[in-house]
């Protein structure tokens, strides 16, 4: 996740000074929810493209981890959409707590970390180890083998 992070905040960037280069956005809360919404929609189209063009985004190759169908075959966009829509629930329910109960200071972090441990030691509730998005979207992660590099055989000399 970390590495994915450190790709998707150079796209994320690039995304937000497109926006605001063509909107002449001056200020930072100036079209603030139109701008949530444009980065949401450009998450998603790296996501849904990645997930549906060989199962793997750049980070996820790096790792050589596979996103497949429960049966192993390559998601179609309804299903990379789904889970897309539902991995944001890493996030979402603890920021929709902490606005609720208008949280702040270290309330702030607390309650959307909470949400972030609850969700990834729900693995622990399945078998196969896979997170709850992954069981209602009907895909998991695989993770592929390392490729093994032929070993060179050291040429021999010819014989007389």
């Amino acid at each position: 996740m970390v590495y994915e992070a450190m790709l998707l905040f150079g796209l994320l960037f690039i995304a937000t000074w497109l926006f605001s280069t063509l909107i002449q956005q001056r200020h930072a809360l100036y079209m603030r929810t139109p701008l949530i919404i444009w980065l949401f929609t450009v998450l998603g189209v790296y996501f849904i493209w990645f997930w549906t063009h060989g199962g793997q985004t750049p980070a996820m190759k790096t790792w050589r981890i596979k996103l497949t169908a429960l049966n192993g075959d390559s998601l179609n966009w309804r299903r990379a959409l789904l889970r897309y829509v539902l991995m944001w629930l890493w996030f979402v329910p603890g920021l929709a707590i902490a606005s609720l109960f208008h949280a702040q200071g270290w309330m702030l972090v607390i309650l959307p970390t909470l949400n972030f441990i609850l969700w990834a030691a729900a693995i622990f509730l399945h078998t196969d180890r896979q997170y709850l998005h992954d069981r209602w979207a009907k895909t998991r992660l695989i993770q592929l083998e390392k490729i093994k590099k032929p070993t060179p055989t050291p040429p021999t000399e010819p014989t007389a």
